[in-house]
């Protein structure tokens, strides 16, 4: 909660006139505690995740044949109760994991310095701080991710779960075990621990990471795909295929970016199957065990 009682005793502690975004900001937050405004995260996650994976579902559920020629794997459909059932597992779990996560995560934003009062960040420190945030992410999630798929206890009790969907579509994208909820979500929190930010970008920071999710796993590779713009970029099509391998997957561990799996050899799979041309998810099976044949 600001600390301040009226605009003006705002403008006499930080020393200038409040710019439009801090006036909106300070009318917004004044009366809210640090709590409440923490837990905008889990309303920011209901709300985008009931109404941002709307397009793609349309999409698939219409047969458009304009739309789903760019489909990464044609020949799988779902349908509209599949999808239902995905989103009432994932709602179920937000409950029951991701509230108590915002709960308990609350004292650590306060522990690490998560600021809500004046003044805002500018535009070029929130955008560096969101960089350094996804890559912090990445790289810690990279190793998660390959454990629990190394290790043979945590894939079948508790990531087996997300890999249900050989055929991922935007809706998976946090479909998971509760406890994978609490293992992956936590590389979230480090990069806000190394540089502590304002609570806008730590809430730009979740709707961004949101957003990363359920491109990666809505099963679309449009021409206007962010790989086109992005160095790097996981995407649809890559992470598509580690969903496509499932459990026998020894690579595309990466969640953003794909520098951690070139550099320590775990795009071999894919970049195997690329070379020998064969680009469709539906193909990958035999060219995948072949390879790891070979590799292990």
């Amino acid at each position: 909660m600001l600390p301040y009682k009226s605009l003006e005793e705002a403008e006499v502690a930080i020393g200038r006139g409040l710019t439009h975004a801090e006036t909106i900001w300070f009318k917004y937050s004044s009366n809210k505690s640090d709590f409440v405004l923490h837990f905008h995260n889990i309303i920011f996650f209901w709300v985008f995740y009931s109404f941002a994976p709307i397009p793609f579902l349309l999409i698939e559920l219409s047969g458009n044949k304009k739309l789903n020629k760019y489909k990464i794997q044609p020949k799988e459909k779902k349908s509209f109760w599949e999808m239902f059932k995905c989103y009432k597992h994932v709602i179920k779990l937000s409950f029951y994991a991701v509230l108590p996560l915002q709960i308990v995560s609350y004292a650590i934003t306060k522990w690490i310095g998560i600021g809500t009062g004046l003044p805002l960040p500018s535009g070029w420190e929130l955008i560096c701080q969101l960089v350094i945030y996804f890559m912090v992410e990445d790289y810690t999630s990279y190793w998660l991710h390959r454990m629990v798929h190394n290790w043979d206890w945590a894939y079948e009790k508790i990531h087996k779960v997300h890999h249900e969907y050989e055929t991922p579509f935007a809706l998976s994208a946090p479909y998971s075990h509760w406890s994978d909820v609490l293992i992956l979500s936590s590389p979230a929190l480090v990069g806000p621990a190394m540089v502590p930010c304002h609570i806008i970008t730590y809430w730009l920071w979740f709707i961004f990471r949101h957003m990363e999710a359920l491109d990666t796993h809505s099963g679309y590779e449009f021409p206007w795909s962010l790989t086109k713009y992005i160095p790097f970029y996981v995407g649809a099509k890559y992470h598509d295929y580690h969903h496509y391998v499932g459990g026998r997957s020894k690579c595309n561990f990466s969640t953003v970016f794909t520098y951690c799996d070139y550099l320590y050899g775990t795009n071999k799979g894919y970049q195997y199957a690329k070379q020998i041309g064969k680009k469709t998810p539906p193909t990958y099976n035999s060219i995948d065990e072949n390879h790891h044949s070979k590799m292990d």
